[in-house]
């Protein structure tokens, strides 16, 4: 064999080898989270979809994106107490019983599950969310997380323009300030996703995975372990 026809083939070989260690691409799971910032089991719910990612990170690549829901439109911009508030829709007893529960589900997460402080309008929030989607999926999922975690573990009230701002400084929201003064900021883009996303959703946390898997609830982690399966197989 002469000089050149053993070049070509040798190239011809490396061509159809391939390279040690070189993978398959990993599937992108796309997941549409509804949910309200005043949601406990939103909070819950976040959590263990977050359990479910990280055991699989070494089959897929994750993108998050959170959309708004109101559970109370109409709710007071001022905010009123988060324990009376919960008493006046539950009644006294079922109040009671649903903090326990939920000081219980929390401390599992290691979270303190905290009623005081102020509950209300969630509208500047989800549009802070909005700006936040604008600049980053990675940088909404960490505000979001910011928020739950004012809301219910340390009594921050999330309709407070200063406890809004100092969350989107704390994961680098740019041109929060300008954002939140103007009232019509990302109003266009949350009747949008209510419309696309929250229709026809009756309770939250609701999860879209990949446009095919939905789930409702705080589900555990195997729940989204098993629709991540059926999401990248089809």
């Amino acid at each position: 064999m002469n000089f050149v026809r053993q070049v070509h083939r040798l190239s011809t070989i490396a061509q159809r080898t391939p390279m040690a260690g070189t993978r398959a691409a990993k599937p992108l799971i796309h997941i549409d989270v509804t949910s309200d910032t005043v949601c406990p089991w939103c909070f819950v719910g976040k959590r263990n979809l977050e359990k479910a990612m990280d055991a699989s990170r070494d089959k897929y690549n994750f993108e998050v994106k959170w959309h708004p829901f109101l559970l109370n439109p109409n709710a007071d911009t001022k905010g009123v107490g988060k324990l009376e508030y919960y008493k006046e829709k539950f009644g006294k007893e079922r109040a009671a019983a649903i903090i326990e529960n939920m000081t219980k589900v929390f401390q599992e997460l290691g979270l303190n599950f905290s009623i005081g402080g102020l509950t209300g309008s969630t509208l500047d929030s989800h549009r802070l969310i909005a700006l936040a989607g604008r600049q980053g999926y990675d940088k909404q999922n960490a505000l979001v997380e910011e928020l739950f975690c004012n809301y219910f573990t340390q009594e921050k009230y999330i309709g407070d323009r200063q406890v809004l701002l100092e969350a989107a400084a704390k994961v680098q929201i740019d041109g929060a300030e300008a954002w939140l003064n103007d009232s019509n900021a990302g109003i266009d883009e949350i009747q949008h996703d209510l419309e696309q996303y929250a229709k026809g959703v009756s309770g939250v946390p609701y999860f879209l995975i990949s446009g095919q898997q939905r789930l409702s609830g705080a589900q555990p982690p195997a729940s989204f372990l098993k629709a991540f399966e059926l999401a990248s197989s089809t």
